[in-house]
């Protein structure tokens, strides 16, 4: 990489002469070599390095000559974003714009017309615009815009995270924090990254609030404890438990449940001091987790498999299951007994290699877990975290909702798959009286490719959901109508209710009759107009995903979860997103929101029609409605309005 960065650095800047050499009139012709060289240079740290150190003279040079970027001084912070996520020559033109207007903010390039604090305060507010960026999140609209000029565009932005004091955006950065860990995901990565580039904000001059919000959330993934704070090796601090009188260690379990249950985020010593209860003082484990009455009920009846459940799965390299393990707990699944053998049958399960080689990162090798200690913490995690399942970057959103379904409402199903994949690298469903096996298909909704940063349980399952699922939709498409009408009451469950409706039309591709596919589901589902019946099981929608400026991006699969009054009195829709970021702005104010308005771990929500206005299919009970004509007209064009002046522009309306 050195070698190639030299070699490019040299013939950028011997494009950089060239442009420099030529007439102005001529500029925009030598412009295009700077350019092209500038996008290979920009896919690598060290070639930011090389753009930058160049930056101070682009000005001079004529790279910004006759385009709108020409003039540093008129630029303005909010379209900068907009410009790094468009494919083509503009997003490597911005990227050369922000070395520029770095090169001024550090003193390294003096202009006429902007100061050092002028370029700094631009370069802030830059980085506050899009936090996106910053912290690439895992949502459908990252995964459908992704590209090698988001991937620059990200490098750029973490260049200049290195480069800038982060004191400017510290609100924003505590904000977006706060609102990933509400939503309680089981992977957490993206989270403890934001945290880790947001300790050098501590020791500077910001908000005291705000500094204690993020020592909080640095406590909570290091040592949040008095002991554990004392300690840096793990052993040691094992060792020196041994020691601790009883009352201390009380202490330190309802120190450790305080922190895990205000941030959702567990640290290493957690798993340790939880292995050193299960050998030496068990009665402390029940507060350690934060257990309920029935979380401690459940613990009590079944201490040897949660013994061995401890012993072979919680490590601190798998500590965040902790939190997945005192859920479980709590939500009684231990209490469900035919589930127990099913359970403990993953503690010895003979694991196929390849999914031996998926399960197991080098931290687990250097330490001795087991491809089996790290598939069942999954397994824990995904049973005390139904919500908390995530895609990751991978289009497989209607797999991670099975998962999530079936970890509320089909335990024992999603047990029996899990062992038959991970044993077999097989699973089998049954589609219309047919066995269809994933080991005997090719392809899926991903071709294939399945990104692996996701949870144990998904990395195992995704693969064959995805392939099993993609068949059964390929056994449906000379119908006439949606497959998924077919498709998921098979795929899912048989909870999922036969009726079906979809706003667009399979065969023309047509939005028709927008308003009855609005009446209907109004009567089918709101409290006021569908006589009362409650959803029993969560049910599995399909909505239309869109930016900011509500422009459609594709479809993606959601699970409604439940409908309910909020504190202001509202209805709102209560909904599992599989993308693990639930709070994306769709436009038209249309933001949904993952707390403050009732919403339960995981659950993200809207107000009823704005929910119905990014809906285009769903399932329904034909015997559980009220009357379509009760459903008010001004409530329909309500619905129509924002459908139609938003993802409604992609489609034509009869």
């Amino acid at each position: 990489m050195v070698v190639e960065t030299a070699s490019l650095k040299d013939k950028f800047e011997q494009a950089l002469e060239s442009l420099n050499s030529a007439k102005p009139f001529a500029k925009s012709m030598y412009q295009t070599n700077v350019f092209q060289l500038a996008i290979e240079l920009a896919n690598s740290e060290e070639g930011m390095q090389v753009l930058y150190e160049n930056a101070p003279r682009f000005d001079e040079i004529g790279v910004f000559h006759g385009g709108p970027w020409e003039d540093a001084s008129k630029l303005q912070p909010p379209f900068v974003g907009g410009s790094l996520r468009l494919k083509g020559v503009n997003s490597i033109i911005e990227i050369l714009s922000e070395m520029r207007m770095l090169a001024i903010a550090k003193g390294d390039y003096q202009h006429s017309d902007l100061s050092q604090e002028d370029a700094r305060s631009f370069l802030n507010e830059v980085l506050a615009l899009n936090l996106d960026l910053l912290f690439p999140p895992e949502t459908e609209e990252a995964r459908v815009e992704a590209g090698p000029h988001l991937k620059r565009a990200e490098l750029l932005f973490q260049y200049l995270g290195n480069e800038l004091s982060y004191n400017a955006i510290s609100d924003k950065i505590v904000g977006e924090i706060e609102r990933l860990t509400v939503q309680r995901p089981i992977m957490v990565d993206r989270i403890k990254k934001m945290i880790e580039m947001a300790k050098n904000m501590v020791e500077s001059d910001i908000e005291n609030d705000t500094k204690e919000t993020l020592r909080a959330f640095e406590r909570a993934m290091t040592a949040p404890t008095k002991l554990s704070n004392e300690f840096k090796d793990f052993r040691k601090y094992q060792g020196f438990l041994k020691q601790v009188e009883e009352s201390d260690l009380r202490e330190e379990a309802e120190s450790f449940a305080r922190s895990m249950k205000e941030t959702g985020l567990v640290s290493p010593f957690h798993a340790t001091f939880i292995r050193y209860l299960n050998r030496a003082n068990t009665d402390l484990i029940p507060v350690a987790l934060n257990l309920s009455e029935t979380g401690t009920a459940s613990f009590n009846a079944n201490t040897d498999l949660i013994h061995d459940i401890i012993q072979l799965s919680i490590h601190p390299q798998t500590c965040q299951s902790v939190y997945g393990l005192a859920n479980m707990l709590d939500r009684g699944v231990l209490t469900q007994e035919p589930l127990l053998p099913a359970i403990r049958r993953l503690l010895d399960l003979d694991i196929h290699p390849a999914v031996k080689k998926a399960l197991l990162k080098p931290e687990h090798k250097r330490n001795g877990i087991t491809a089996n200690g790290v598939l069942v913490a999954g397994t824990v995690s995904v049973l005390g975290q139904p919500l908390g399942v995530g895609q990751g970057l991978n289009p497989t959103c209607q797999s991670a909702r099975a998962i999530s379904l079936w970890a509320q409402h089909g335990i024992g199903q999603l047990l029996e798959y899990i062992a038959r994949a991970a044993r077999d690298q097989d699973v089998d469903m049954t589609f219309e009286g047919e066995v269809i096996h994933s080991i005997e298909l090719e392809g899926g909704v991903a071709g294939g490719e399945i990104h692996q940063e996701l949870d144990p349980v998904s990395i195992v399952l995704v693969p064959h959901l995805d392939k099993i699922y993609n068949e059964m939709m390929k056994r449906t498409l000379l119908r006439g109508e949606d497959g998924h009408k077919w498709v998921n009451p098979e795929f899912y469950g048989e909870w999922i209710p036969r009726g079906f409706l979809n706003a667009i039309d399979s065969v023309t591709g047509y939005v028709t009759d927008y308003p009855a596919f609005v009446r209907l589901f109004y009567a089918t589902h709101h409290p006021e107009y569908n006589e009362g019946y409650e959803l029993i099981y969560p049910n599995p929608v399909g909505i239309f995903i869109t930016n900011v400026h509500g422009k459609l991006l594709g479809l993606h699969a959601v699970s409604i979860q439940r409908i309910d009054l909020d504190s202001d009195g509202e209805y709102r829709i209560y909904f599992y997103n599989p993308n693990n970021d639930s709070g994306q702005n769709w436009g038209q104010e249309i933001e949904p929101s993952v707390s403050g308005h009732g919403e339960l771990e995981g659950e993200a929500s809207l107000p009823f029609h704005q929910f119905v206005a990014r809906m285009y299919a769903f399932h329904y009970n034909p015997y559980e409605q009220g009357d379509t004509y009760m459903v008010d007209d001004e409530l329909v064009q309500r619905v129509e309005a924002l459908s139609r002046e938003s993802w409604g522009e992609a489609y034509t309306w009869i």
